[in-house]
């Protein structure tokens, strides 16, 4: 019987094949002789309770001129699917969470949802790491201003982010001047409606902020660092930061490891964690990038890990 997968992500049109990690799961998807469907968030629907979507069935190839093609247009019930993927980016906003609910509905049709959408409901990738409070460094989520200063007092050197960002974007470091905290945390907080996180700074930055993939509770041995350039204290490729791959540390594999032993029974598949140091910083389970740049480097293929365990569960 083939297998039916279902993707829903950002547009297809604007991504970069060299660096997108869900064009890498569709090639090894077709290359096992699956059919593909492509979706956005907003083609989902739901009928009378029947979790459905318009989607594309597409074919794929490693032609940065033509790399799809729409083979036909459908409308499907996605109890039909065999697997669905989540590779929506965040923000992980209201229309994520309704989608996440139209998920839970086909997997009570029986279509195996990657993230299960339980978990990606459950697991703020910023909030997420406080069930590790053992890996990571010192943190809080607060709303209010005050907490945010006395934070910043006892640690003099701070990042402050909001927690459903991502790449990057809207991440303040606040030195021991405390130039602009007050400015900062009225922006970040919403001028204290919303919930923001503060850690302390890491100079480990300098040497990488490393993503290390797990797929089904198993450590991938090799990750990509994140490297700030110029003045810049973001190691986020989108930020500008430059990739570097390399072997996964003793140190940084003993942390990855205790966190990923309990990812499978969540049903979390497919995790990235975001590590400076050896402290965690993120755990990323909405849509984790970095696939290609490590294969790129080292004879590996994650993907090929990631429908190994699919097909495990089908």
């Amino acid at each position: 019987m083939t297998i039916k997968l279902g993707i829903v992500m950002d547009p297809i049109e604007s991504i970069n094949i060299k660096k997108d990690t869900s064009f890498a799961m569709m090639l090894e998807a077709q290359k096992r002789g699956y059919e593909i469907y492509y979706m956005q968030v907003n083609d989902l629907y739901i009928d009378n309770g029947e979790p459905r979507a318009s989607v594309k069935q597409i074919s794929l190839k490693e032609d940065p001129a033509t790399f799809f093609k729409v083979n036909k247009e459908l409308d499907i019930n996605l109890g039909e699917l065999s697997v669905l993927l989540m590779r929506k980016d965040p923000p992980v906003d209201s229309q994520f969470i309704y989608a996440t609910h139209i998920f839970s509905l086909a997997q009570a049709q029986g279509t195996l949802v990657v993230n299960n959408p339980q978990a990606l409901r459950d697991f703020n990738e910023k909030l997420f790491t406080s069930w590790y409070a053992n890996y990571i460094p010192p943190t809080m989520v607060t709303a209010k201003k005050a907490q945010i200063k006395a934070f910043h007092k006892q640690h003099k050197d701070i990042i402050v982010k909001p927690l459903d960002g991502m790449g990057g974007t809207s991440i303040f470091r606040v030195k021991e001047d405390a130039v602009n905290l007050g400015v900062i945390s009225e922006i970040i907080t919403a001028n204290e409606t919303e919930h923001a996180m503060v850690q302390a700074y890491m100079p480990e930055i300098k040497l990488g902020d490393k993503r290390i993939l797990l797929v089904d509770g198993e450590v991938i041995p090799y990750c990509l660092a994140r490297l700030p350039t110029g003045t810049e204290t973001r190691g986020n490729l989108a930020a500008g930061g430059r990739g570097e791959p390399q072997e996964v540390n003793e140190a940084d594999m003993q942390v990855a490891q205790a966190i990923a032993k309990d990812m499978s029974e969540k049903g979390i598949l497919f995790v990235g964690l975001d590590m400076i140091g050896n402290k965690v910083t993120e755990i990323n389970i909405t849509s984790p990038t970095c696939v290609r740049e490590i294969e790129a480097a080292y004879p590996i293929n994650i993907c090929a890990r990631l429908f190994d365990a699919i097909e495990k569960r089908l």
